[in-house]
């Protein structure tokens, strides 16, 4: 069995790494890492090489780019996971991944986003909360104050 650590390429520390460190050592699993480069990022990039180069970037190519992302977060908190990169939608995607990978857990992170809405979380987490077939855990973080 498997725990999925959803993370995002900005994160400098996940806890979701954190907590799917935690899981994993719990019960016994492995960790797998896991970031989805959205399709607009995909655009971005095909653009950028198409302008640069003349030549598209194969997919695997760009899998291999978020992989590297995974593996550069999960580095900061663990040295025992695997790294996976996805292309698509990041909620669909990792709950497919979990599905594939028969996961006890997905561990995602979570934002406040006013004071009105401190319990409200981002939309990839929302979607993975309401579209998960296995336990969902997330750690939401404070706001930064200014």
């Amino acid at each position: 069995m498997t725990i999925v650590a959803g993370v995002e390429r900005i994160d400098r520390e996940s806890n979701a790494v954190i907590e799917g460190r935690k899981h994993a050592e719990a019960f016994g699993e492995d960790l797998h890492v896991v970031h989805v480069l959205s399709q607009s990022a995909f655009r971005d990039l095909e653009q950028d090489s198409l302008s640069d180069t003349g030549k598209t970037v194969p997919v695997d190519d760009i899998r291999a780019y978020a992989k590297e992302m995974a593996a550069d977060v999960a580095s900061r908190t663990t040295d025992d996971y695997e790294a996976v990169g996805l292309v698509g939608d990041a909620g669909d995607e990792l709950v497919r991944y979990a599905e594939e990978q028969d996961a006890s857990y997905i561990c995602v992170g979570g934002r406040r986003r006013s004071a009105v809405g401190k319990a409200l979380f981002g939309s990839v987490t929302q979607d993975v909360l309401l579209n998960a077939d296995c336990p969902v855990v997330t750690h939401v973080r404070p706001e930064k104050k200014e």
